[in-house]
């Protein structure tokens, strides 16, 4: 018989941008890597976090790299174009909190002994998963086809707005401009300018950095009102040694997001696995999606939770708080109740969808493609232990 949930916490250790519990070195970015150093430079992991509400989005970006470079900067393709109100620095803490609350768990029930006459205290175990960045005689920027929309600075971070009308002149520019470029870089610039898309550059300020009090990059957010919906992935193939993978956390005052243009599948859960497992979810848990991966024919996008944040059952972490969600990039909670919410109508209105994509330039030759829906449906990753 099932008995009253216990949590029993587990240490989590996050490192900023990187999903640690992933088979093999994460890479993944929704940009590309340029850099000025003459050093290797590739994308490691990638988590984004996107709020969507109507045409308004909140994106942040937080990645990690590898590399000795001096100098660092990363490319990534916008709708609009932006200005300096419309870019800050994140809090990394956020996407550890997002990562905690919706990860993978593992339950344990403990059945009571019918023979004792000791109260029942039998209760589960929740743990979330171990984790689970002009030369002389040179063209003019005009005769480039690029233009200089903004520059400005924001914390670390030196950004520069562009658009280009082809893909040659502004890998030129790139490249005149100090940056080192992927191979191929043209060909998978060109879709973007076809489509009118901007490309967001920004450039780590060393001196900035070094004055500041954090030991990594922080995540990148930008505020935007397109009627498009999606995330540019097939730039972030540029830097990819090998599979990449990509966590994306969707935030929305109506129900889970799904993607338009790719299947999507639930994780296996509510699978009930021997005790051993205790000691090795993380690597049991590896192994159970690289096989729902190659099961898939490594073409569907996997759903690993989702569900009104406003609750939870069992919590592998407490809920976001208001002033948290609103650091994820949440907008519409001035004011806001959440009559879905079981536990509290007057809890925040936020449903989250949490996606795992890992992904190749042949399997997902396209770019994430979202909308919106009213499906309130819950679904989590579990995993039972029975005693």
């Amino acid at each position: 018989m099932m008995q009253i949930i216990r949590r029993v916490a587990i240490a989590l250790i996050i490192a900023l941008g990187a999903i640690l519990w992933l088979a093999s070195p994460a890479l993944a970015f929704c940009g590309f890597y340029v850099s000025q150093a003459n050093s290797d430079l590739y994308n490691q992991a990638s988590q984004v976090i996107i709020a969507r509400d109507g045409d308004r989005t909140v994106l942040t970006m937080a990645n990690d790299y590898q590399g000795d470079v001096q100098n660092f900067a990363l490319v990534v393709p916008v709708p609009v174009l932006l200005t300096e109100e419309q870019v800050r620095v994140g809090d990394p803490t956020i996407l550890e909190r997002l990562d905690t609350f919706s990860a993978p768990r593992l339950v344990e029930y403990f059945d009571r002994n019918p023979c004792s006459t000791i109260p029942e205290i039998g209760d589960a175990a929740i743990s979330t998963m171990g984790r689970s960045s002009l030369p002389p005689g040179s063209p003019s920027d005009e005769a480039l086809g690029v233009t200089v929309e903004s520059r400005f600075s924001v914390g670390e971070y030196d950004i520069v707005i562009l658009s280009a009308t082809e893909s040659s002149g502004l890998e030129t520019w790139l490249d005149r401009n100090g940056y080192q470029i992927p191979p191929q870089a043209s060909q998978l610039l060109q879709p973007y300018i076809r489509q009118d898309m901007k490309f967001f550059v920004a450039k780590v300020n060393l001196e900035e950095f070094n004055a500041s009090e954090y030991q990594s990059l922080r995540p990148l957010m930008m505020a935007f009102e397109s009627p498009k919906f999606m995330l540019p992935i097939r730039l972030g193939t540029m830097n990819a040694q090998q599979e990449q993978d990509l966590i994306v956390y969707l935030l929305s005052p109506k129900g889970q997001i799904e993607l338009t243009n790719y299947r999507m599948a639930q994780i296996p859960s509510d699978e009930e696995i021997p005790e051993f497992v205790e000691e090795e979810f993380g690597e049991f848990y590896k192994a159970m999606f690289q096989t729902s991966y190659e099961r898939e024919q490594k073409k569907v996008a996997f759903l690993e939770y989702a569900w009104d944040m406003g609750w939870c059952d069992p919590c592998a972490a407490n809920p976001l708080s208001r002033e948290e969600l609103q650091k994820a990039g949440v907008f519409w909670l001035e004011g806001a109740s959440n009559p879905n919410s079981r536990l509290n109508p007057n809890a925040n209105n936020v449903f989250i969808t949490r996606l795992h994509v890992r992904y190749t330039r042949d399997k997902f030759p396209e770019d994430l493609q979202f909308q919106e829906t009213g499906n309130r449906q819950n679904f989590q990753g579990r995993y039972i232990i029975r005693h």
